[in-house]
This record gives C-alpha cells, sequence and structure tokens, in this order.
C-alpha cells in the first residue's frame, strides 16, 4: 500500500472514531444522571413528546403550588426500545394529561427519568427506563 493510501485508510479510521465518541458521549448510564432513590410521581400536560434518539423526551407541565406551573424534561428509552413497548410517535399529544413515575436527577433539575406513564384513561405503559427497577412490567 503507497503512502497516499495509508493517510486515507488513517484519515477513515480517525473520521470512524470520533463520530463514535461523538455517541458515545450522547449517551449516558442511569447511574450517571439518576438517583434510584429518589422516585417522583409527576402530573400534569403533555407539552411535547419526542421520540429521538438515543432517548425519547416528555416535557410536560407540571402545576404546582399558588397555580405556578414548571416544565419537566422526563426520559424515556430510545425510540427502538420505546417501539417494541408499542409507542409511537402519536402515543403523545400536546394537551394530553398523564401521571408519571419517575426518578429525579442527580442534580436537582426538573428532569427525570421515566419507568412508566399512565393515560389520561387509566392505561400504564412501561417508558423502557435503564433504571426501572426488576420485576416492573
Amino acid at each position: 500500500m503507497s503512502v497516499r493510501g495509508n493517510t486515507h485508510a488513517g484519515v477513515i479510521a480517525l473520521a470512524a472514531l470520533l463520530l463514535a465518541g461523538g455517541r458515545a458521549q450522547a449517551h449516558h448510564s442511569f447511574a450517571a444522571e439518576f438517583d434510584a432513590q429518589k422516585p417522583v410521581t409527576l402530573r400534569g400536560t403533555v407539552v411535547k413528546w419526542e421520540m429521538i434518539n438515543p432517548h425519547g423526551w416528555i416535557t410536560l407541565a407540571v402545576p404546582g403550588p399558588a397555580g405556578r406551573t414548571t416544565e419537566w424534561m422526563i426520559e424515556t428509552s430510545n425510540p427502538n426500545g420505546l417501539m417494541r413497548l408499542g409507542w409511537s410517535k402519536r402515543s403523545l399529544k400536546s394537551g394530553d394529561e398523564i401521571t408519571v413515575e419517575a426518578y429525579r436527577a442527580k442534580d436537582a433539575s426538573n428532569t427525570a427519568n421515566a419507568a412508566t406513564v399512565t393515560l389520561a384513561d387509566g392505561r400504564k405503559i412501561f417508558a423502557g427506563s435503564s433504571g426501572t427497577p426488576p420485576g416492573t412490567p
């Protein structure tokens, strides 16, 4: 192989490494960001539902004291995992009233990792969280 061929192969290998590293950094473990000892139940109105990689996200408006609403960012599983659980991009829509059983972020922000989502009609849907305790449906 020529020097030019080695350089070309090296550039391709470097590009592949950088691209893979970017994906690895974008993904995180449950324990790195969320606290399994801090479950939270959030009842509110869906503002936005995003079924995107590497995780789906529910933006939820949660009413609080004195009528003040707080927006929460709630992480779900990845799109492929969600689809296997029966989710779709149409599973939630803006204005839907839901209840989410989740685990709070370690940084005390209004971020959580969903275990289950209960819809207004009472159906409970597993959210595919990697931090969900064993035995959860």
